[in-house]
């Protein structure tokens, strides 16, 4: 039996396997990477599965399990090419979703864009006012939902072809009977609409984020339904029965079933893989502090991960497209920076590198397939760091020439540089935009990269591994043994998580005992909540782990931190250690605290988990001495920062063994990445495979 993790990105689609079956050589691993086909996810996954499982000789029945990451949500998101959704809302407050919080995102420009006014999820003539009111603090309701209204909003939004419906209620949180009501009507009418509550999707106050989370599932949700049910139905036609499980972006897995419900919890379901990955590669080794850099053809994906922790992203920074999005969601940043990122000289005289992307159609101008824009692929083809005959072990035909040809049309003669000059400075462009993304990651909260470990994966990623360590001064560099799947590796180390929310305002410092018996009830309905959804997943009850959370502030705060609420019954003394962890947590986070300040709650959440199976990553032998002739390759002339180019070796990483040390400058080839050991830097491998590169 087999496992199968299936990583998409703008490129390429990364595919790992793993036989669950022991023989006598123990488990066995293998990799795979195809193009994506951007058209359609789903075909280059059945492409890579299908040749994965003739690669590895098993028949497609013999998978049991394939885990999924996608940027199908995303994508949709980015490229502005949703649903066209319609939204029931209370009168009086039609235009929420257009005023926001009336935040401008630059302060002193006259001339900016407001992405929910300019790129709204839900157009104004679509959002129809209904009658019906509840009041806080208790829900009560002061007017009847005006079912008749429902109705008729309902059939003009049907006449007017809208694909999806939400139902956005003031304090709905308080009482969803109203919002429930109007969903059953909406899908009486609208049968094959895409149909959610603003209660369904996130159960919390603040009505603007409330409803504008809902409208981002209302919007991604069709097509990524479709995409998701599918290649459900591929799998099955293909004969492979396994379970599939979606990664979410808060690093666990769920149902496919999930998933088509709540698509708003996969919109960062690529890059979540990687930080997972990089988390396990890591702690193989025992590296806690990590800045995980994953450095595909089209985006660079950077988390800091702090003493092994996988941070989740604070609900005033998550947003997706300019609009939030309050969902948990691994804290990580993205920016257009990879292997296929184009160099092009702006209007004004600028050289810049990204964030455009040549991807994998027609791809850098070395791949032959019509692109003619010089890359950062191309500006290392130029210097020598990345061997033609040698991309993904020579099955990725390259045309050296046309690098040559693209930079130097492209940026060197209009620069007045030479081609490897012009070269250089594609590089050094994009190292500092990633640079500066990791210190906003890091420095600007409070993080000292000499510190932390840099690791950098995807396929781009080691070759520049080093200089990114230099320039955020990071004490070493850790690749992991296979770079350019260790997204995919993630998948298959994740656990299944369900995630359960209530709104609950109260403060804890002087707690009655009719508010504890409230917290304890609402915590019970919660937990009942996501033992369910890990039952449907067909976990058994003794293997269910729950995490219980107070989302907490100081009163008159905006936004609120996470405090970890004790197991067992409440009582006075779990809500002081509560108080007591939300205190720590705030000095870890802005290095302050108001220790006699009174703390408020303002929403319970129970986070469910179920341990998975871990990637069984195999160790490898211990050298029995230092000679590494054994790896050695051949030789070739290469371009390094400082302008020189020197005669460089080059080694199979395959046949170093745990324990060696390869000197710079060196280069490591392996299928599916190419590592550069810069002059003056080292490399050792470690007993599970890592590459350690660190100063001499």
């Amino acid at each position: 039996m087999a496992r199968i993790g299936v990583d998409v990105g703008g490129t390429n689609t990364d595919l790992i396997l793993e036989t669950t079956e022991r023989d006598s050589i123990g488990r066995r691993i293998l990799s795979h990477k195809v193009p994506t086909t951007l058209e359609d996810q789903s075909i280059a996954v059945m492409r890579g599965i299908l040749e994965l499982c003739a690669k590895a000789g098993i028949g497609t029945e013999e998978v049991e399990l394939i885990v999924h990451g996608t940027t199908v949500a995303t994508n949709i998101s980015i490229e502005h090419n949703g649903a066209e959704v319609g939204m029931l809302t209370t009168k009086g407050f039609r235009d929420i979703l257009h005023i926001g919080r009336h935040k401008r995102p630059y302060n002193f420009s006259l001339q900016f864009d407001v992405p929910w006014q300019s790129a709204p999820l839900v157009r104004r003539r679509n959002r129809i006012a209904i009658n019906e009111r509840i009041l806080p603090p208790h829900g009560q309701v002061e007017t009847p939902l005006n079912e008749q209204e429902v109705r008729e909003a309902a059939e003009v939004l049907k006449a007017r072809g809208v694909q999806a419906v939400i139902i956005g209620f003031m304090y709905a949180f308080l009482d969803r009977s109203h919002e429930l009501r109007a969903k059953a009507i909406v899908q009486e009418v609208m049968p094959d609409a895409f149909v959610c509550c603003s209660t369904d999707v996130v159960d919390v106050m603040r009505e603007y984020e409330r409803f504008s989370t809902t409208a981002m599932n209302a919007y991604v949700g069709p097509r990524t339904a479709h995409y998701l049910t599918h290649l459900a139905t591929q799998l099955r036609d293909n004969g492979i029965h396994a379970d599939l499980r979606i990664m979410q972006s808060n690093g666990g897995v769920a149902t496919v079933e999930s998933c088509c419900e709540r698509p708003v919890n996969i919109l960062m379901s690529g890059p979540a893989g990687g930080v997972m990955g990089g988390h396990y590669f890591a702690g193989l080794d025992g590296e806690r502090n990590l800045i995980t850099v994953d450095i595909g053809g089209t985006s660079a994906d950077i988390s800091t991960l702090v003493d092994g922790q996988i941070k989740v992203m604070n609900p005033r920074d998550s947003y997706v497209s300019g609009h939030p999005v309050l969902v948990p969601m691994i804290d990580l940043i993205t920016i257009g920076a990879g292997g296929g990122s184009v160099a092009f000289i702006d209007p004004a005289g600028g050289f810049q590198v990204g964030p455009r992307s040549a991807g994998s159609n027609p791809g850098p101008a070395c791949y032959n397939r019509g692109g003619l824009e010089p890359t950062v692929t191309d500006a290392n083809i130029v210097l020598g760091r990345l061997d033609p005959d040698q991309m993904l072990g020579g099955d990725l035909k390259i045309d050296p020439a046309l690098s040559f040809q693209a930079i130097e049309e492209k940026i060197a003669k209009p620069l007045g540089l030479n081609v490897h000059q012009a070269a250089l400075g594609i590089l050094r462009v994009v190292n500092n935009n990633m640079a500066l993304a990791i210190r906003s990651n890091s420095v600007a909260r409070g993080i000292d990269p000499r510190n932390f470990v840099l690791m950098p994966f995807g396929g781009a990623g080691p070759v520049h591994g080093p200089a990114l360590a230099d320039e955020v001064n990071a004490k070493s560099v850790l690749i992991p043994p296979a770079p350019g799947i260790t997204a995919a590796a993630g998948l298959l180390t994740t656990d299944v998580q369900y995630e359960a929310l209530r709104s609950l305002l109260c403060t804890l410092d002087q707690i009655s005992d009719a508010r504890l018996q409230s917290i304890e009830t609402s915590l019970r309905a919660l937990e009942a909540n996501v033992r369910e959804q890990l039952r449907n997943d067909g976990v058994d009850e003794a293997c269910m782990q729950l995490t219980r959370i107070a989302e907490c502030r100081y009163d008159g705060q905006g936004f609120e931190l996470r405090a970890l609420i004790p197991q067992g019954r409440l009582s006075r003394q779990a809500i002081a250690e509560v108080v007591a962890h939300f205190h720590q947590v705030h000095e870890q986070d802005y290095g302050y605290c108001y220790a006699g300040a009174p703390v408020e709650m303002v929403s319970l959440r129970v986070i469910g988990h179920a341990k998975a199976e871990k990637l069984a990553w195999q160790p490898l032998p211990a050298a029995l001495d230092s000679d590494t002739r054994q790896a050695f390759l051949y030789e070739r002339d290469t371009w390094f920062d400082d302008g020189q180019c020197l005669p460089t070796p080059r080694y199979d990483r395959s046949k170093l063994h745990s324990g060696q040390y390869i000197e710079g400058p060196a280069m490591l080839m392996q299928h599916d990445s190419t590592s550069l050991v810069p002059p003056g830097w080292v490399a050792r491998v470690s007993a599970h495979g890592n590459l350690i590169i660190s100063h001499q």
